[in-house]
């Protein structure tokens, strides 16, 4: 009786990938699921995996504060920061972005804020509680609110879930885009 050792192997192999792909989160990329930056369903550091292990786009990014992260990427700091700036906004990027759970949350966060013209600190403040920098919340809810529901209570009737959606996506570029 002959044996062939080639379906042992393929199997083997099959399960090295499936096992790799796994502990990446189970995306190509080791991007995983659920809606770009800080989501990035708006919970964790999601965004695309450009460069090494510690990149700021990579799976290791969520190890890192968003100010880490900020300070090693200066294109991403020098874009949020002009961002900043535009509305009146007297933080850097890496003060601005402090409180929040991961840099993609706080990116989508600046985006809205000049997409909507709204008030970055107020929206800073419902999400994390905290102010931007030593500014000060003029109120604070008694939860930490998704970006949505932020939006939606500094100007109701904008479609607070859609424009969160846009600005993820414009954070998952500007991410993706410094990173290159």
């Amino acid at each position: 009786m002959k044996r062939t050792i080639v379906p042992f192997l393929t199997l083997t192999t099959l399960l090295f990938f499936a096992s790799a792909s796994y502990a990446q989160g189970g995306r190509p990329g080791g991007v995983p699921g659920s809606g770009g930056p800080g989501g990035m369903g708006a919970t964790h550091g999601g965004a695309p995996n450009h460069g090494g292990p510690n990149a700021p786009g990579s799976m290791d990014a969520g190890k890192k504060t968003p100010d880490q992260l900020l300070s090693q990427n200066t294109k991403l700091s020098d874009n949020l920061g002009n961002l900043l700036t535009k509305m009146g906004v007297k933080a850097t990027p890496q003060q601005a972005c402090q409180n929040f759970k991961n840099l993609g949350q706080c990116v989508a966060a600046i985006h809205v804020a000049n997409n909507l013209g709204l008030d970055f600190n107020s929206l800073a403040c419902d999400m994390t509680l905290k102010p931007v920098g030593s500014g000060t919340c003029a109120s604070t809810p008694s939860k930490a609110m998704s970006l949505g529901s932020s939006i939606e209570a500094l100007k109701p009737g904008t479609g607070g879930k859609a424009e969160a959606q846009k600005a993820m996506k414009q954070a998952d570029q500007d991410i993706k885009d410094s990173a290159s």
